[in-house]
């Protein structure tokens, strides 16, 4: 800050006097640099939390935090893989790249997720033959079935047309960006440190879609049609997203997890403001029926059979070599 309190960007130069960029967009570990003891986070790709102090915080429940970090990280897994898909599908060029960056931006939460989670709770690694090099997190990516998958079923909804791509992207990184927001500031610094990098990811991933969204309705009636039927065709699992799991309870009370519930207003009323600068209204849709058994979804292992296939593609390769290493 200047003497008037202004704010200043601070700029480094190297020998050549050329500008040194320490600006922390793609810096997931950040948050994580508080001391000499976890300078490597996230420095060495055979182990994504290398150097970083994974203690499980006092007063938490390890497997709570392990399921919480599962359930993030299938989340975000699982819609990756949904939106990878779109990679050479996409209209144009330049969408095509921002789907599939998109896409990989989740990719490296899920992984970051993941091993948070291997790491809590190691009884939730699946077992692999004895000298399998396979890691902990792709473990749990490959090895699981639709079963043990905890995400939300959102993520799962197969591809339609690109109208239905962007929806879904502004239901799911709205969400998902309160959700972050609020995770900056849990106990478990790790946890804090992801989503400190995913706010700024899921920032890029709401801003995306809106504008899409108001360009496509603002466009042809088709393009406004095709909008519409897609919003109406997702908003029955927009419920889903805010209704608290046990797990996300218990977690949120012990100040390491965000309970989804109190965010369901902020949520609403940002993707209201988005649909009021396209000119088309909220869908009123109810929540899907016959899907849930007993009050469960998707956050207690039921899915939609889009899962199973889905996994089924994702999941081959890894399968058939179980003790490969890539």
């Amino acid at each position: 800050m200047t003497a008037n309190n202004e704010p200043t960007i601070h700029v480094e130069h190297d020998e050549a006097g050329t500008n040194v960029d320490h600006g922390d967009h793609d810096n997931a570990y950040s948050g994580l640099l508080v001391n000499d003891a976890n300078w490597a986070f996230g420095t060495d790709f055979e182990d994504p939390l290398a150097g970083v102090d994974t203690t499980v915080p006092d007063g938490v429940d390890a497997k709570d935090l392990g399921v919480y970090c599962l359930m993030l990280g299938d989340d975000a897994l699982v819609f990756s893989q949904r939106i990878s898909e779109w990679c050479s599908n996409a209209p144009d060029l330049e969408e095509d790249i921002a789907l599939a960056n998109i896409a990989l931006d989740l990719l490296g939460q899920a992984r970051l997720l993941l091993a948070r989670a291997a790491a809590a709770d190691p009884e939730l690694v699946p077992e692999l033959p004895e000298g399998s090099p396979v890691p902990d997190e792709d473990r749990l990516a490959y090895f699981r079935n639709d079963l043990g998958f905890r995400n939300v079923r959102l993520a799962e909804v197969p591809n339609g047309d690109f109208a239905e791509a962007v929806a879904k992207i502004l239901i799911y990184s709205t969400w998902r960006l309160s959700i972050f927001e609020r995770l900056v500031d849990s106990r478990d610094t790790v946890l804090a440190a992801i989503a400190a990098k995913g706010v700024k990811e899921m920032s890029y991933h709401r801003d995306f879609a809106g504008r899409w969204v108001v360009t496509l309705a603002r466009g042809t009636e088709e393009s406004k049609s095709r909008l519409v039927a897609a919003l109406d065709g997702l908003w029955p699992l927009w419920a889903e997203l805010f209704e608290t799991h046990p797990v996300e309870a218990s977690v949120a009370e012990a100040g390491i997890g965000v309970d989804p519930a109190p965010v369901a207003d902020e949520a609403s009323v940002i993707l209201d403001q988005v649909f009021a600068a396209a000119g088309i209204d909220r869908p009123e849709r109810g929540g899907l029926a016959g899907v849930g058994v007993h009050g469960g979804k998707g956050r207690d292992g039921l899915h939609t059979e889009a899962l199973s296939k889905l996994l089924a593609e994702m999941q081959v390769v890894a399968r058939e070599h179980p003790e490969g290493q890539w």
